[in-house]
Parts: C-alpha cells; structure tokens; sequence
C-alpha cells in the first residue's frame, strides 16, 4: 500500500470508531431508544445490501433483481447452522456468506452471458426460484417460519460488517480488478479486444456480491430470528436496487447515504406505506431516464449557476 493509502486507511478507520462510539454513547444514556437502535441495525445490514449489490450493478454495469435471493440463501444457511448444528454466530455468518457466493457463482455462469433486460429478467426469476424452493422444502419449515433462531445481531456487529464491507468493495473498485470490472461497464467489446477476460471479471464481480449479500441475511436472520420465505420476493430486490439507483449507480458513498435514509425515512411516513412500492417506481423510472439522456451534468450545471446566482445577490 502506497503511503496515501494507508494515511487513507488510518483516518477512515478513526472515523468510523468515532462514529460507532457516538452512536454507543446516545443507546446507552437513553437518547437513542431501544425502538430506534433497531431502525439502525437494519439501515447498517442494508448499507452492506446496497454497497455489495453496487459492484454488480453499479461499477460492473449489469442489472440484476436477484439480491432478495443471495440474501435469503445466506440467511436460512447461517439460521440452519446456529440451530441444528450449533455452531458459533460469527461461524453460522461465514458458512451462510459462502453458501450465498456459491449459489451466485452457478446462477453467475450462465445467466452473465445476457445483457440488458434479458439479465434482469433471469435473476428476478432465480430470485422467485430460490424464494419457492425455500417455501416447501421441509427444513426451512415453509410459510409458517424458521423459528428458534438464537438473538446474535446486536449494533457492534453490524457496524463493523457495514464498515467491513465498505472498505472490501472500495478496496476492489481501487485495484486493478475494479479497474478492468468498471471498463467492461464502460465498453465489454473493446474491453475483450483489450485482452480482459470479461466473464472472469463478471462473475467475479457477481459471487463477491452474492457473498455479502449473503452476510447481511445471516445478520438479518439473527437479529429477526424468525424467517418468512415472503419477505425475500422480488419486492425486496426491487428495494434494494432503488437503494443503489438513488444513491448513485457506481457511488459507493451514495449507496451508504441512500440505504440510510430509506430506512430511517419510512419510519416518518407511515401514513403512505402502502405507496411504498409506487414510489420507488417512480424513483427508478426517473434515474433511469436521467442515466439514459445524461441529464445529470446539465442539473449539476444547473444547481452550481443557481448557488453562485444566490452567493451574487448575497453580496
């Protein structure tokens, strides 16, 4: 690591201690509730959806709605360890991290060869496979539930898996595999002409992704400590690429900031959940026709005119 780097390192990491001893201080003196410690467990297991589903969908380019699924594989896979064979939390974690990236490695194989919404139409479909498989098979209990999952998810181990998998995708967005991932977004042919190994690359992008995925299920399992095979429908993968489409496709910080506020954001307007779904329609259908017409340098534009407008008449 190049000296810069490493200062870089150092002074991310500082941060994130100050930030999670922040946040211990206010649970523990009462300012942040038992209610509200809840809200930011799951907005720190859906900071790690987001930022993982980013490095498919955002620096590799390729659409999926399939995250739902990975999640679910990994949760079910850590809860079935914890309960029938004991296992360990942190143990249960990795084996259902794994199971996930193995799962996204044989779905990755042969649907990566699709482009554009053939792929998206696949991956919604192994996401409703993977959903219905878990809804009869005997040992996950069906639509009744996997219960007696031990309570292991408490707010320190979710922050530092947020943080954990923050600095692996940055750290691979910054090598040279992020590099060769983000030119096969820009152009896959002249990335093959260019001697990259473009399915190598994709399915790499894919499994790393699937396995984190996985993680925040185990962590989801573990904190939920009953599982539904509903809750991981393509509503969920839906929810989970409008976190990353709203953040930004290949912004690492927006996918943080978006999975945030979309879970804190809900919590104060319960009076329109049942719009949920319509509103993040209309959010996806925006970015998308904002991306495609690369309207988004004109609003920047826009914006900075507007501000040094304002800073004119200020003075």
């Amino acid at each position: 690591m190049k000296k810069k780097d490493i200062r870089q390192f150092i002074l991310s990491f500082a941060l994130a201690l100050v930030i999670y001893g922040a946040f211990m201080f206010a649970m523990n003196s009462g300012i942040i509730n038992s209610y509200w410690s809840g809200i930011l467990i799951v907005a720190c297991i859906n900071v790690v959806l987001s930022t993982s589903l980013n490095l498919a969908s955002g620096y590799l380019g390729q659409l999926t709605l399939g995250h739902a699924g990975f999640m679910s594989v990994g949760a079910y896979a850590s809860a079935l360890c914890s309960i029938y064979l004991g296992t360990s939390f942190i143990v249960s974690l990795f084996i259902g991290a794994l199971a996930a990236a193995l799962v996204g490695l044989l779905i990755g194989i042969p649907t990566l060869r699709l482009k554009g919404d053939y792929l998206c139409i696949i991956t919604l479909a192994f996401n409703e496979i993977i959903r219905i498989i878990m809804l009869n098979i005997g040992i996950t209990n069906g639509a009744k539930g996997l219960m007696g999952i031990p309570m292991s998810t408490n707010f320190t181990i979710v922050f530092f898996s947020a943080v954990i998998t923050i600095y692996v995708i940055y750290s691979i967005v910054k090598s040279r595999h992020g590099r060769a991932i983000i030119s096969i977004r820009e152009d896959e042919t002249a990335s093959e002409l260019a001697g990259i190994p473009t399915s190598y690359y994709k399915i790499l992008a894919f499994t790393i992704s699937a396995f984190f995925a996985g993680l925040a299920g185990g962590l989801y399992a573990h904190y939920i400590t009953i599982l539904i095979p509903k809750v991981f429908d393509y509503n969920k993968s839906v929810e989970i690429l409008v976190m990353v489409v709203l953040g930004g496709l290949g912004n690492l910080k927006g996918s943080v900031i978006a999975a945030i506020v979309l879970t804190i954001l809900p919590e104060y307007l319960r009076a329109f959940s049942d719009y949920r779904m319509l509103l993040y329609a209309i959010v996806l259908i925006a970015a998308m026709i904002i991306k495609e017409k690369n309207l988004m340098p004109h609003i920047k534009e826009k914006f900075s005119k507007k501000k040094d407008e304002n800073k004119e008449v200020a003075e």
